[in-house]
């Protein structure tokens, strides 16, 4: 199984520290996002990562190629965003036909993939979406679910001003192959996954609510919340490094 990382913003809002530092080396207790994404990841056991990259790709580039898991990441450029959307439909091929991982890799979270791949694995057979979902404290500024009893998406509020509740899209998906088929038949490169794909997918999407932590660190707000309340000494997931027996 394998994974995309969406790692590819401009990170506007986090101005002047986004000015030569891309969003998701941002550090939080002195360790850049991506390596906490890069520590589940293959603590989850996925075979490899594919990080995508726009704004400032050289320090993502070099900070993998110093990395321990520089032999199983890849990465790939886009002169011009394709949205989350378009990279998945670019860079199909990568994932062979299988279902894969698909995470926003501007949040903060520790939630176990494992169990998530587990969950999309046995999902109904009608579904093809499995979405990560938390409650969150600005659901304004979130895609807001509405979920029936037996966990399908029924209902999806983008960034609406009044939404109706508080548990959040994660922007943390397993996506099978009907999901790219799907963003294949829009015909065009350029494709927003929120607003063109997800309403395709409702009553076919799997929603699982993550009771750990999980936060937007797009504001200089959020990002002093996730440093505050993100435990400093938590160990991270055991990666076995690149030439270790």
């Amino acid at each position: 199984m394998r994974a995309l990382l969406l790692a590819a913003g401009t990170g506007t809002r986090l101005r002047p520290l986004t000015e030569t530092l891309p969003k998701c080396l941002v550090p939080i207790h002195g360790r850049p996002l991506l390596d906490y994404w890069l520590d589940l990841v293959f603590a989850a056991e996925y075979e490899r990562a594919l990080i995508n990259t726009h704004y400032l790709p050289e320090p993502v580039r070099d900070h993998v190629a110093a990395s321990p898991w520089r032999s199983r990441v890849d990465l790939v450029h886009e002169p011009c965003l394709l949205g989350t959307g378009g990279t998945v439909l670019a860079n199909r091929d990568y994932f062979g036909g299988d279902s894969f991982l698909l995470a926003h890799a501007d949040n903060l979270t520790d939630v176990d993939l494992r169990a998530f791949a587990a969950r999309h694995a046995a999902r109904p057979a009608d579904t093809d979406l499995t979405m990560l979902a938390y409650r969150t404290d600005m659901p304004q500024s979130c895609g807001i679910l509405e979920v029936a009893d037996d966990g399908r998406l029924t209902g999806f509020h983008e960034k609406v001003p009044d939404p109706p509740g508080n548990l959040a899209n994660a922007a943390v998906y397993m996506a099978s192959p009907a999901v790219t088929e799907a963003i294949a038949r829009i015909g065009r490169p350029v494709v927003d996954l929120s607003t063109e794909v997800i309403p395709q997918f409702i009553g076919r999407t799997l929603v699982v609510e993550h009771r750990g932590y999980h936060r937007d660190i797009g504001s200089p707000e959020s990002l002093a919340l996730a440093c505050a309340e993100f435990p400093k000494h938590r160990p991270p997931p055991r990666v076995p490094v690149e030439g270790e027996t």
